[in-house]
């Protein structure tokens, strides 16, 4: 945090003059894949969290909007104290420093984190029902302007590989299959990053919930495999199967759209998983390329090992299957070595 910044300047001025906090301290405390930055404020005793998100760079009213959806169904969001929409400030709850990931990757048992994380995932899409209505559609376009990303960013990009009209016609008709496959999924309360990175281990209400703000209507499977399928952390098939097995058995107890079969509900998850992998591997290299963010590339092969697994178990994603592994899964290990070499000689080339 540069004390220069002109926005530290500001976030001061608006707890100590606007808000009449005692401002003891401000340390940055993250920053996510976009613009937004997070301040942790420290006075009288208490911390809070300063969202900072520039206007004309991000907008903080879906924020709020989708925050009181998500605390209206019972969803630990951090609770908003104050806003300033016109200059991009909140001030938050501070629902504090473990994620989920960090507890994981320090072994914890999964089995009680994952149990808090889909009964919360449970709770917003059965009692969301209503609020999903609020929110825009996880539609045909927008489902398209993700997959894009992946040739552009990661293909192109990322491997330097170069397409023929075969390869093209291939893509693109993978890619409409997933999007008919995403919009035929009874719609629900989506959130859209529900994993490791966005849950915070609580000691009461676990978990904590962030990164909400992009949150649509859309397919029932979503979260439940960003969730089981995380981009960050891996879990056998075994295991992620019998958690989806879980979930729908619940979901169908509370009245949810559970599918007709549990084989038909493992379909929904695992193709949407396949359109959420390869919206990432995209924007893991947009991140990378564009916006400077260097923390993304090695998550690329769990994620492409996802999209792969997938597409061997269904032959309509078969061709796909083939195209990876002929033209892309040698060709990663050979990009990431020569961007992590790129990266210690200096910052990225930029886009």
């Amino acid at each position: 945090m540069h004390e220069s910044d002109a926005r530290v300047a500001l976030i001061r001025e608006w707890l100590t003059r606007d808000l009449r906090l005692p401002l003891a301290r401000l340390e940055l405390a993250s920053s996510d894949a976009s613009f937004r930055r997070y301040f942790r404020a420290f006075a009288d005793g208490v911390t809070y969290v300063v969202m900072d998100a520039p206007p004309g760079k991000e907008d903080v009213v879906p924020y709020l909007k989708v925050s009181g959806l998500l605390a209206g169904v019972g969803a630990h969001v951090p609770q908003v104290h104050e806003a300033d929409s016109g200059r991009g400030l909140l001030l938050l709850e501070d629902l504090g420093t473990t994620q989920y990931l960090e507890r994981l990757h320090a072994g914890d048992d999964p089995a009680p984190l994952y149990a808090d994380a889909l009964t919360a995932l449970l709770n917003i899409q059965v009692r969301g029902a209503a609020a999903s209505q609020e929110l825009q559609p996880y539609d045909e376009p927008a489902l398209a302007r993700e997959l894009a990303l992946m040739p552009e960013w990661f293909l192109h990009r990322h491997l330097g590989l170069t397409l023929d009209t075969a390869d093209e016609e291939l893509l693109a008709a993978s890619f409409a299959f997933l999007i008919r496959e995403a919009v035929a999924q009874p719609a629900v309360f989506v959130h859209r990053d529900y994993h490791s990175r966005n849950l915070m281990v609580m000691a009461a209400r676990n978990p904590g919930v962030l990164d909400f703000q992009d949150a649509l209507r859309g397919p029932v499977g979503y979260d439940l495999v960003s969730l089981l399928k995380d981009c960050y952390i891996a879990w056998s098939r075994e295991r992620v199967v019998e958690w989806v097995a879980g979930y729908r058995a619940q979901l169908a107890a509370h009245g949810g759209p559970a599918a007709g079969s549990a084989a038909e509900f493992l379909r929904w998850f695992d193709l949407v998983g396949v359109q959420r992998h390869l919206k990432v591997l995209g924007i893991f290299c947009r991140l990378w390329y564009r916006d400077g963010k260097h923390g993304y590339l090695p998550d690329l092969p769990r994620t492409l090992d996802y999209v792969r697994d997938t597409c061997a178990r269904y032959s309509e994603l078969g061709p796909l299957a083939r195209l990876l592994a002929a033209r892309v899964a040698a060709q990663l290990p050979l990009a990431n070595a020569r961007e992590a070499l790129s990266a210690g000689r200096g910052a990225p080339e930029r886009a």
